[in-house]
This record gives structure tokens, C-alpha cells and sequence, in this order.
């Protein structure tokens, strides 16, 4: 009877302590965020955080979101635990960029494998994935709920007609050569397309066809040194930044004038911008292309974590240069 009831005692304190902790029964898991500055608690989402950054993180093969207020990780997509059948997990290999995209409720994430996917980050529910193949470097969403890839091997971009029911083995697609396919950006003023292409900065125009999705070149503008590798709203201004192998630019998209940025310079895989209050951060490989940190224009640390092999870093804020206020989830119909 002792026996009985000190087992029935360790029970409920064992329970007592695991409600405490943030234990649930529903999952074993422990739902208390971790945190890693004394003090500081991280947000309890993502919607919540006043200062996120999104991460391209390689070691891991995910998309992460950090705190940087608590050094804190505080979301992740990993294909290997979404919903993603087990012969295109490999398209996912090396994540190679993460674009906030609807309004910040969704992911746009690309791999050097081949893959694209659109993720939801309330419950990481994969919508949509594809393969484009050929070192995809990032991607855009485009008005109609379509995307587009750019691919650096085989020097293309692709169009994916987006079903949510059709995928990832019956979707159409369209690619578009293009050299050194890195990037694309999306220009909602002007209604274009941007991609900068070894040395040159090109416009496309959208058909607007949901069902065959297709680019005309409209303008091809000469740009300085070769490899250009990032291009990216620069935070409330008519701009981009993009960057190369040496430097680092703002197109001022009035007068389509390229001007050095104010920032370290040289081999920048990233560049993201924000309001006072958020420096302009920058992803500078330590190794390889990758680091495990994150730093501001003048070399300071802003996010870092041992071991990480992050690509790129962005700041969690709203894109209005590429997307309409309070955009929302749509595909072709």
C-alpha cells in the first residue's frame, strides 16, 4: 500500500512539475521557447515579434525565424518533417533563400536542389512545391498566386502555374533563359519582373495568363563587375539592392541609376533593410557561402548562433515595393 501510494504521489508531482515547465500530455514536447538571454522571453509567434529575422539555414536544411532580442530561434520548416513526399526531399537540399510573402503569413523557399515551395508558418503546412532544378537561388510570387524561379545552373528562370491540388508531378511550367540565373523580384509599381544577370539588370513583363504563365524581356540596363548575386526591395524606398561579387549597390528604380551602398562590400550573398530601429543587415560567408552569423552594414553582430550555416538573412517585415497592402493567399483560377 506504501509502495502504491508513493507511486501515486510521484505521479502527480511528476505531472505538477511538467504543467509548470510547459509540458503537454497531447505531445511530450516541451512548449516553453528556450531562452538564451537571461530575462528575455521569446515572442509566442511569429506575429508576435517585434524584431525577426528569416534565415536560409543550411546545417539543418530548414527555414528558421530568429528573436533577436533572445537569440532565439523561434520557427522552422524543414522538408523533412512537412509534408513532402520522400523522393523530392532531395530538391531541398542546401536552402538558398526565404521570402515572406501574403501579407508575412507565408514563406517563399527555394534550394540549390532544385526545389520551391510555399509554406503557410501557422501550421508550416506546405501548399505548393515543385522542382525547377538547375541551383535554384531564390524565387518570387507573382500578382495571380503564380512563381518564379532563377535558376544559376542552366541559366534559366521557370514559371509555375500554382494548383494546390495538382502537385508536385502535374504543374506547367515555363523557363526563360537567363544568365547566371540568382534572383527575381517582382516590381508591383510598375508591374515587372527584375533580374539581375551577370551584368546586366533586366525587366520582364507578366502575361498574366494563369494557366501558361510567360515573360517578355522588356529593358536590359549594363550594371558594373560580374556575378550578380542578390537583388531586393530596399525597405520604403523606390529601390533595389543588389549585390556582386565586389560590391554592394542600390538601383534607384526613377532615374535606373546604380549607386554604392553605404556597407561592407564584397562577396555579400544578402542584403535586407528596415525601419529605424533595424540596421541594414548583410550575410558575409565566413566559409564556404555560408556563416553563423549575422551582421550590420559595418561589420557588428546582430544574430549569431554556433554552427549555423545560414545563406541569406532577412528582416520579418512587410515587402511593399513587391506585394499590395493586406495581401492575401490566391492562386490562378
Amino acid at each position: 500500500m506504501r509502495k502504491f501510494l508513493f507511486v501515486v504521489v510521484a505521479i502527480s508531482f511528476f505531472a505538477a512539475q511538467c504543467k509548470k515547465k510547459g509540458y503537454t500530455a497531447e505531445t511530450g514536447e516541451n512548449t516553453t521557447p528556450p531562452v538564451t538571454v537571461p530575462g528575455v522571453d521569446p515572442p509566442v509567434s511569429v506575429a508576435a515579434c517585434k524584431k525577426c529575422i528569416i534565415l536560409a539555414e543550411q546545417l539543418q536544411t530548414r527555414v528558421a525565424i530568429a528573436d533577436v532580442a533572445s537569440k532565439t530561434i523561434i520557427w522552422e520548416w524543414s522538408p523533412s518533417t512537412a509534408n513532402v513526399k520522400n523522393d523530392a526531399l532531395k530538391w531541398f537540399s542546401n536552402i538558398s533563400d526565404a521570402k515572406l510573402v501574403y501579407n508575412g503569413k507565408y514563406v517563399l523557399v527555394t534550394a540549390s536542389g532544385g526545389g520551391v515551395a510555399l509554406v503557410r508558418i501557422t501550421d508550416k503546412k506546405t501548399l505548393f512545391y515543385a522542382f525547377a532544378g538547375g541551383n535554384v537561388h531564390s524565387a518570387e510570387l507573382l500578382p495571380d498566386g503564380n512563381i518564379v524561379s532563377a535558376s544559376s545552373t542552366g541559366n534559366y528562370l521557370t514559371l509555375f502555374r500554382v494548383d494546390t491540388l495538382n502537385f508536385p508531378d502535374q504543374v506547367y511550367v515555363k523557363t526563360i533563359p537567363i544568365d547566371f540565373g540568382h534572383n527575381v523580384v517582382w516590381d508591383h509599381k510598375n508591374q515587372l519582373l527584375w533580374s539581375a544577370a551577370m551584368n546586366q539588370l533586366k525587366s520582364f513583363k507578366y502575361n498574366f495568363n494563369c494557366d501558361y504563365p510567360d515573360l517578355t524581356q522588356v529593358e536590359s540596363i549594363n550594371i558594373p563587375g560580374t556575378e550578380a548575386h542578390d537583388l531586393f526591395p530596399v525597405y520604403n524606398e523606390n529601390a533595389l539592392w543588389l549585390t556582386n561579387t565586389t560590391n554592394v549597390y542600390k538601383f534607384d528604380m526613377a532615374t535606373k541609376k546604380l549607386s554604392q551602398a553605404e556597407v561592407l562590400q564584397s562577396d555579400i550573398k544578402s542584403v535586407s533593410s528596415g525601419p529605424e530601429g533595424f540596421p541594414v543587415i548583410l550575410l558575409r560567408p565566413k566559409e564556404s557561402w555560408w556563416s553563423d552569423e549575422v551582421i550590420d552594414g559595418k561589420g557588428n553582430t546582430v544574430f549569431s548562433q554556433n554552427g549555423l550555416k545560414i545563406y541569406k538573412a532577412r528582416w520579418v517585415l512587410q515587402n511593399n515595393f513587391s506585394y499590395p497592402a493586406n495581401d492575401s493567399f490566391k492562386q490562378c483560377k
